[in-house]
């Protein structure tokens, strides 16, 4: 048996970009930002042109809440908004420069403005180098290209909220925040990290994810991976969970018998496959990784729940590095199998992939 090594760390930083901006309008200094740190502030003032831009739906509806809030404190009197096929340059323009009666300030919004953009770029971009006084222009787009002027321009007088998808840590940041903020629940690393594999990272569904767990959990407070198991993966998701941790702690009995309950329950054996590929996977790329770094690190690298590395270590090191550098390869084997390259049945193929993968040879 091939023996996993010991001892190395890596750290990594992520490098956050700020400009400074100021709008002929305020005269102030604006932070291009991400989102979700735009949430954060309540007060301050608007640039006269904002661009929220990306692709999370969520985040811009958030975000144009909180800028209806700062720039007209929702006054729908102020509040002039434009469908993308709606608007012309004219009727934008005049709904910038017209003074409101019933406010000091105007919000002028073209929704869905990519193509709006592309048609008026060089009228928007005098829009943006002389803006209105007491307006401000909210353009909400897909995309924003930064080698365009009208970017440049909007870089040096105006605003960008960018609502991209957040990936990892940041992800992991939000749930938590938003879990503490407006559910007054905490929720455990390994459970936003199973909230994200089961539900993705649009972060609408995951706010009613976690809108659902806060009121489930009540008042214990914490939102736990039990929980997140049970709620949001339903009891298939339970028990394939169940089936992979057996099949890792060489349980072969419980892992084939909770097979059977999945297979005669109707789970489709592709879907199955999915969740066996998902866990030994990570074991896989654990494998690889800890040539040159200590295998609890690798692990964790791979993704593997922090609460699970210490089985992963006694799990790769009972297999020997022989073995577990054929995780992967069996994976793919019997994916192509399950898809008609293999005439035996399908269940049959699963149940020699977790005899397999539990560190026994077939006889």
């Amino acid at each position: 048996m091939t023996a996993f090594p010991s001892a190395l760390s890596v750290n990594s930083t992520r490098p956050h970009r700020t400009t400074t901006l100021s709008g002929p309008a305020t005269n102030q200094k604006t932070t291009e930002m991400h989102a979700v740190e735009f949430l954060k502030q309540s007060s301050g003032d608007i640039a006269p042109v904002v661009v929220l831009s990306g692709g999370q739906r969520h985040l811009k509806q958030a975000a144009m809440a909180n800028l209806r809030k700062r720039v007209i404190d929702d006054d729908e009197t102020c509040l002039t908004r434009f469908p993308a096929k709606e608007a012309t340059l004219q009727a934008v323009s005049d709904e910038l420069h017209t003074v409101s009666m019933w406010g000091d300030r105007r919000l002028v919004v073209v929704d869905d403005a990519d193509e709006f953009v592309t048609k008026n770029r060089a009228g928007l971009e005098k829009l943006v180098e002389k803006p209105a006084r007491k307006s401000v222009l909210a353009l909400v787009l897909d995309s924003f290209p930064k080698t365009t002027k009208l970017y440049k321009l909007v870089a040096a007088k105006g605003l960008e909220i960018e609502c991209s998808e957040l990936k990892g840590p940041q992800l992991q940041k939000w749930l938590q925040e938003t879990a503490k903020e407006t559910y007054g629940q905490s929720i455990s690393r390994d459970a936003a990290t199973l909230l994200v594999e089961l539900v993705g990272d649009e972060l609408g569904m995951l706010d009613s994810e976690l809108a659902k767990l806060a009121s489930y959990v009540g008042s214990k407070g914490k939102i736990e991976i039990d929980d997140v198991k049970s709620l949001v993966g339903g009891w298939r998701t339970e028990t394939t969970w169940a089936m992979t941790d057996a099949t890792r702690d060489n349980d072969l009995d419980f892992a084939l018998t909770a097979l059977d309950q999945l297979l005669t329950s109707g789970e489709p054996p592709m879907k199955l496959l999915g969740g066996i590929s998902y866990t030994f996977k990570k074991y896989a790329v654990a494998t690889d990784l800890s040539r040159t770094i200590a295998l609890d690190q690798a692990l964790r690298q791979a993704g593997v729940f922090p609460m699970a590395v210490n089985a992963g270590q006694s799990y790769l090191r009972r297999l020997g590095r022989t073995k577990a550098e054929q995780i992967l390869q069996r994976l793919v084997q019997v994916d192509s199998g399950l898809k008609g390259a293999n005439p035996l049945p399908e269940r049959i193929q699963l149940e020699r992939l977790l005899v397999e993968l539990s560190g026994h040879d077939l006889s």
